[in-house]
């Protein structure tokens, strides 16, 4: 255990958030999505895991380390319902409420269409499987930066 890192981040985890640089993205999937052989095909090249809790959980305990990139629209991501893009799903409600808490105002969750979030996944920096078991639980995160201390 570590004092302020929130317990779900295991070291693996860990490692792979402090190797990612700005604009690298990173997947939380939920337990039905393709995420080992999409996370194959990521930079890191394994699958990463937060077992147990919910996408939204998860999300809250990596946004507490990494924050979101403000220079580009689309640095939150979810998977669009098949059939009805516009709808929002509770998972999805939460993950915003999650991201809107971790960046302090309102950000914007862009719909990605179901294949093109696999294509999207696939060229991410990691993919982070959760125990999330409803549908829609996935979502893609990029990486911002860091403003240095105030001299």
């Amino acid at each position: 255990m570590l004092k302020t890192i929130d317990p779900l981040l295991n070291a693996d985890l860990l490692h792979a958030l402090a190797a990612m640089g700005h604009g690298d993205r990173l997947v939380i999937a939920d337990s039905n999505f393709p995420a080992d052989s999409l996370a194959r095909q990521t930079a890191l090249g394994k699958l990463l895991r937060i077992d147990g809790v919910s996408a939204p959980r998860a999300a809250r305990a990596i946004l507490s380390l990494m924050p979101l990139d403000s220079f580009i629209d689309d640095a939150a991501m979810r998977m669009e319902v098949v059939g009805a893009p516009d709808e929002w799903p509770e998972v999805q409600v939460e993950m915003q409420a999650e991201i809107d808490r971790a960046e302090g105002r309102s950000w914007p969750l862009v719909g990605v269409e179901r294949f093109d979030f696999y294509e999207e996944a696939s060229q991410a920096y990691c993919v982070v499987q959760t125990g999330e078991r409803r549908f829609y639980g996935c979502f893609i995160l990029t990486k911002g930066v860091i403003p240095p201390e105030a001299l």
